[in-house]
């Protein structure tokens, strides 16, 4: 068996509450062999339900760990969550990259693109093999999209800061990297985000509580091609992890990354000054 270990700010949240049911299923169809045997947890209690890291782990059968380092010393491959507070990242990557095991650091991979780099050079420090992403690159229309040159996305979620980092993930996938700025424009509820190129590439971001994620763009002759994002994406994820955890392999270029976080940066800053364009 191999040993996989939860790093996280509390560990009683959405991702860690589920992503150990979802490794069984797909080590279950793949015939792979992982579990989640060890955790570590900075806060004691959940801001997300209220339960204690022992009550967690009692419920998932995980071993609680002291420490990061006795952490990544039991377990063969780490997984650093904290998806809604990626501030915590990089003090967790300083200590847990020094072991050079496989790692996933969920989304969102950092708080801004200086911090993104930071990561990276300490990757490189310790030769530690990494990779992060929003389970939306998985959506399984998005790759019916990469190569387009004009691409409107939809999506919501309880704060743009968050949840914008689905939109972008599938942005960067599809039109590539080399975005230069965005603007931020209110309408009534909803965010609308264009984001230009040097190039005839251009995207507009609609962001809104309540919307569902999708995609749509419109060809040269004027037809349009639409996708609503849904089904199973976040076990796509599960199973990318866990071939990479496998392999070493990752699916795509991690600089993409990188422009995932200045953009995303970018955005931010556009949601305080709008009607503004800001260079990425």
């Amino acid at each position: 068996m191999k040993k996989i270990g939860f790093i996280d700010y509390y560990i009683s949240e959405w991702h860690a509450n589920n992503y150990p049911v979802w490794i069984k299923q797909i080590c279950e169809e793949k015939g792979l062999d992982y579990q989640v045997c060890y955790a570590w947890a900075e806060d004691n209690i959940s801001q997300y339900d209220g339960r204690d890291t022992d009550t967690w782990c009692k419920e998932f059968g995980v071993e609680k760990c002291d420490s990061i380092a006795e952490l990544c010393e039991k377990s063969d491959y780490v997984i650093i969550l904290a998806p809604s507070n990626p501030e915590k990242h990089l003090g967790y990557v300083e200590e847990a990259f020094k072991c050079g095991k496989r790692t996933y650091v969920d989304k969102t991979f950092a708080p801004d693109y200086a911090t993104a780099k930071k990561i990276f050079e300490i990757a490189e420090k310790y030769n530690t093999p990494f990779f992060s992403t929003s389970a939306l690159r998985y959506g399984e229309d998005v790759k019916d999209f990469i190569g387009v040159d004009n691409l409107s996305v939809t999506g919501g979620g309880s704060n743009l800061p968050e949840y914008i980092i689905h939109q972008v993930e599938m942005l960067v996938k599809t039109l590539g990297m080399g975005a230069k700025k965005v603007m931020l424009t209110k309408n009534g509820e909803e965010d609308l985000i264009s984001v230009a190129y040097d190039d005839n590439r251009n995207a507009q971001l609609h962001y809104q509580k309540g919307y569902k994620y999708g995609l749509a763009t419109k060809a040269a002759n004027g037809e349009e091609k639409a996708a609503s994002i849904s089904g199973s994406f976040f076990l796509v994820l599960i199973e990318k992890i866990l071939h990479f955890f496998e392999t070493g392999d990752i699916d795509f270029d991690v600089a993409q990354t990188l422009e995932v976080m200045k953009v995303r940066e970018a955005i931010i800053k556009a949601e305080a000054a709008p009607d503004t364009w800001i260079n990425v």
